[in-house]
């Protein structure tokens, strides 16, 4: 039985019966419709006092997002990466998830024109495609895939890249605050719009694996599956390829490949 966390059984049904065909067009247009009412509902919640800057790149980067969607994300997919929400340089800049603006200029081809957030802090400054400063997570990830498969094709083809919250949050000092970071009913409220809205994304892609990208992810989403009774999915994780992470400077890619290995993820790779 779902509880008030999971999208009720007559929104999924209407969702898949409007864009259940499965055609690439439809699936592109349930996945954007499924963000949108996920960004518009994170929008109202109330995150005084914690948070004092809260940027969507869903709105102010929707040209370069929707261009990944409808890119990349054309079918059922049989694995999710799960990112845990924009970094200041990465999607908040491109709207891209782990979008480190070389990678996604120059290897995703994605483009389009990026906006500003209604409220923009002094020190983290939207510049878009524009932006200097590299997203150190987003490089080490993409290039792990594209020296895995070689073009984004191939390892689109069975797999996606999604982030359980899309918005970035900081304070008035533009410390970034993650969603695990919030508090009180604050974080009790973007947890049920994020849970609700991931469902939704597995109801659609039908994933057969997905992987978090750091362990957070992988609890939340272990734990929304099993309260909505999803339990045909295989949930695990890969080492977050952040900089602050000291072992993920001592040879991120190395584990991830010994990880995804024993994970038998490798196999749904197209390779080089």
């Amino acid at each position: 039985m779902l509880n008030k966390t999971m999208a009720p059984p007559s929104k999924i049904r209407k969702l898949e019966m409007e864009f259940g065909s499965g055609n690439e067009d439809s699936v592109c247009q349930a996945f954007l419709e499924i963000e949108r009412a996920q960004g518009e509902k994170l929008m109202k919640v109330d995150y005084k006092p914690q948070v004092s800057y809260v940027y969507n790149p869903l709105e102010y980067a929707r040209e370069p997002h929707e261009d990944y969607i409808k890119k990349y994300c054309k079918g059922r997919k049989d694995v999710i990466f799960l990112g845990m929400n924009p970094g200041p340089f990465g999607m908040a800049q491109t709207g891209v998830p782990f979008g480190e603006v070389a990678y996604v200029r120059d290897w995703l081809k994605i483009e389009g024109v990026v906006g500003k957030p209604p409220q923009e802090h002094p020190k983290r400054v939207i510049s878009g495609f524009s932006c200097t400063k590299r997203e150190v997570s987003g490089y080490r990830f993409w290039s792990f895939f594209e020296e895995t498969c070689g073009t984004p094709e191939k390892f689109f083809k069975r797999c996606f890249v999604h982030n359980y919250c899309p918005l970035i949050y900081m304070t008035e000092s533009s410390k970034n605050i993650t969603p695990p970071e919030l508090k009180g009913p604050t974080k009790t409220a973007v947890t049920e719009i994020c849970d609700v809205a991931f469902v939704d994304v597995v109801k659609l892609l039908k994933p057969k694996i997905v992987i978090g990208v750091g362990k957070f992810v992988e609890s939340r989403v272990t734990k929304v599956l099993k309260t909505g009774g999803i339990d045909n999915i295989r949930v695990s994780a890969i080492m977050h390829p952040s900089p602050v992470n000291p072992l993920a400077n001592k040879g991120w890619k190395e584990t991830v490949t010994k990880q995804l290995s024993e994970l038998g993820v490798l196999d749904y790779f197209d390779k080089k």
